[in-house]
């Protein structure tokens, strides 16, 4: 079966969550870079990855690398990929991408220009003058990094992060995949007991269902490469129910998420629903000073809120203390808190045994990470 070398874009911070995620999977040649990770795999690992892969943003096909420091030499190098062994006479083709660092910083021009060579390698192959391009979508993207060309296809279509559960959201949601980075981050396993006193519109309660029961995070959608003429569809079928089949149903893992919106109770619980995991979570409406972590709680991770301006500012930073008081005590649970807050450990009150940098969006933060620690019989009695 006909090999292809893919890349997965990824959240700067998750590189090596997402090099673990693949090897995981069968991949080879794992190469994690900055923002991406590149590997090798056939049509089978292509589906898998598209329907398993928790912290990826998509997953691309590398149809061609090489260096361009001129508009002639970005149409030759491109002219030589053989588009043809992916895109048929009638397939859409649109193409986007970016620069950075390079000579060819122009992207409309980049664009232009690779369309145009695409173009003329297709017509040269199908023997057509014009292409309708009613077909299925085949996007085309490329990346220009200090003068390399990377041209790539996608067959995600919608990023990997809109997994069909959350159709609402809170005003200020996780993305479903730093969320599930997070949590691999903090340790979630089969028979962890979660708590998130944050739970908004319940990214992490939910994310850390699927992870615990070994839920593929994509089963419930589709995908652009369904439509490519390279890919049988019988792959993605066996791809699916192997999915399905690895479902850990004897999973003891439950969770406890509240809030003190009863908007965001009520949207957590219609969003578990769509994931399918609304009978392992239980929701109330809560502030985190009246909370009390229960004794059975093996893990607590959240996105706490933050401010912008002064006034936030100082509402979070109060909350962050609240945080500590009933935080601290759970000596039975560990802790991954996620906040752009530098100061976070003085207002929670403990220095955290790790830090992670991570970006929420655009937003630089910090991942805060406290261990559960195990106390001697002595120490409790």
């Amino acid at each position: 079966m006909t090999q292809y070398r893919m890349i997965c874009p990824c959240l700067f911070g998750l590189e090596s969550v997402l090099a673990g995620e693949l090897k995981r999977m069968g991949a080879q040649n794992v190469a994690a870079q900055n923002g991406k990770v590149c590997f090798s795999g056939d049509a089978y690992l292509l589906a898998r990855a598209n329907l398993g892969l928790r912290t990826a943003e998509r997953v691309l096909i590398e149809l061609g690398r090489f260096h361009a420091t001129t508009f002639e030499q970005l149409f030759q190098g491109v002219r030589s990929i053989p588009f043809e062994d992916f895109i048929g006479s009638r397939d859409a083709f649109p193409v986007k991408g970016w620069a950075l660092d390079s000579k060819l910083m122009s992207i409309p021009d980049c664009q232009s220009i690779i369309k145009k060579a695409a173009v003329e390698r297709l017509r040269a192959h199908y023997r057509m003058d014009w292409f309708p391009e009613t077909g299925a979508l085949h996007q085309l993207q490329f990346s220009i990094h200090h003068d390399e060309v990377t041209v790539m296809l996608d067959t995600s279509g919608a990023g990997l992060h809109k997994r069909g559960y959350r159709e609402n959201a809170n005003a200020a949601p996780i993305k479903e995949t730093l969320a599930a980075g997070i949590l691999d981050l903090a340790r979630v396993y089969p028979d962890t007991v979660f708590c998130d006193p944050f739970c908004g519109s319940g990214t992490l309660v939910i994310e850390a269902a699927l992870k615990a029961m070994n839920i593929p995070p994509c089963i419930r959608r589709r995908f652009s490469a369904q439509n490519f003429g390279f890919i049988e569809e019988a792959v993605w079928r066996e791809e699916r129910q192997r999915g399905i089949d690895g479902v850990r149903r004897d999973a003891a893992f439950f969770a406890y998420g509240s809030d003190i919106d009863p908007a965001a109770v009520e949207l957590t619980k219609q969003n578990a629903k769509k994931a399918g995991v609304f009978s392992r979570i239980l929701i109330t409406k809560q502030d985190i000073r009246s909370l009390s972590i229960r004794s059975d709680i093996t893990l607590i991770a959240c996105n706490p809120p933050y401010g912008e301006r002064l006034l936030e500012i100082k509402e979070a930073e109060t909350l962050y203390s609240a945080m500590g008081e009933v935080m601290r005590p759970a000596f039975h649970a560990g802790k991954a808190v996620i906040t752009p807050s530098e100061h976070f450990e003085a207002l929670y009150g403990e220095k955290a045994a790790k830090r992670r940098k991570l970006y929420n969006g655009m937003l630089k933060c910090q991942l805060y990470l406290y261990p559960r620690v195990k106390r001697n019989v002595e120490e409790t009695e």
